[in-house]
């Protein structure tokens, strides 16, 4: 899947789980949980056990759009994409992993927090911003930032709630990181709780769009 494909589907399925597991077995069961919940982006952190044989397991799922995420540096970016991810997530932007991702036309999608990174992340071939932490900065950082940058596509991670995802959402946000909130409840032995999560904010996002 070429980079912009890819974006376009991250774009349309909008909502994108940041997995974070104890071990393989246990990330398998919350993602497939995610997906039966109707959330179709995962990315799969690199603070995962085995997180390139996860997502070596995903990538060729047709029901779903696996990146790579917490990616901190140039070797484990390569090691992602080599294992089939569709996209690189990092906390922070690194210009290595952003020259790595273009030459393999795989979206990368970096952390930043003021307009001078933003700015530098662009002028290196990003098209998509994370804004991190979107709990902190909150929703009007997006208006914010689009003011004097109004072409930059910006998706939060990080904070990101039922409650506040409409103010996400009307700010312009491209996409939304949707973490902690979907295995609230969850204990290991009850994937359940994680798709009647997965399951509300689809529906919320729905509500909130218009959408079917």
């Amino acid at each position: 899947m070429k980079k912009f494909e890819t974006l376009n589907k991250i774009h349309k399925n909008y909502l994108v789980a940041v997995v974070r597991g104890k071990n393989f077995d246990d990330t398998v069961k919350m993602i497939d949980a995610i997906v039966k919940g109707g959330i179709k982006n995962i990315e799969i952190t690199y603070t995962t056990p085995k997180a390139s044989k996860l997502i070596e397991h995903f990538a060729d799922s047709p029901d779903i759009c696996v990146g790579a995420g917490t990616i901190m540096s140039r070797e484990t970016a390569d090691a992602a994409i080599r294992s089939g991810a569709k996209y690189v997530v990092s906390p922070h932007f690194d210009p290595d992993i952003s020259v790595l991702c273009n030459l393999n036309q795989v979206p990368y999608l970096p952390g930043c927090t003021t307009a001078t990174e933003i700015v530098e992340a662009l002028k290196s071939g990003v098209d998509v911003i994370k804004i991190f932490p979107g709990g902190l900065l909150g929703a009007s950082y997006i208006k914010d930032i689009k003011g004097p940058i109004p072409h930059v596509n910006l998706m939060p991670s990080g904070g990101v709630n039922q409650a506040n995802m409409g103010d996400w959402i009307n700010n312009g946000a491209f996409a939304i990181g949707i973490g902690s909130a979907l295995v609230k409840g969850y204990d290991g032995s009850n994937p359940e709780v994680i798709s009647e999560n997965a399951k509300a904010f689809s529906s919320r996002y729905k509500e909130l769009t218009g959408g079917e």
